[in-house]
């Protein structure tokens, strides 16, 4: 995989309270990522970007909710997440990784 499509693929962390707890007790990091980002492709960008070994991916897309606004009715965007799991004694630092 080229580094161009590594920076395709991840957008960068999910920052929310789940993905904190989630992070803290298993281990797990939540990141956001294109649709059309596959499970290897994930893996291989993770591993790259952040010099650490995965053991698994879980992906989900979170569908975007329906909102009332002044001019009407509008829908948030369609957000794909990644749960990476990471080997046994790894984790990411998110601040000197910047």
């Amino acid at each position: 995989m080229n580094q161009e499509r590594i920076y395709q693929v991840v957008y960068g962390p999910h920052i929310s309270e789940k993905a904190t707890i989630v992070a803290e007790g298993t281990g797990q990091y939540v990141f956001r990522v294109a649709k059309d980002a596959t499970k290897p492709e994930i893996k291989k960008a993770v591993e790259q970007l952040f010099e650490v070994k995965v053991q698994s991916v879980h992906t989900l897309i979170q569908k975007g909710k329906v909102k009332r606004t002044q001019r009407g009715v509008g829908k948030r965007n369609d957000v794909k997440k990644a749960y990476v799991r990471l080997a046994e004694g790894q984790e990411i630092d998110f601040l000197a990784a910047e």
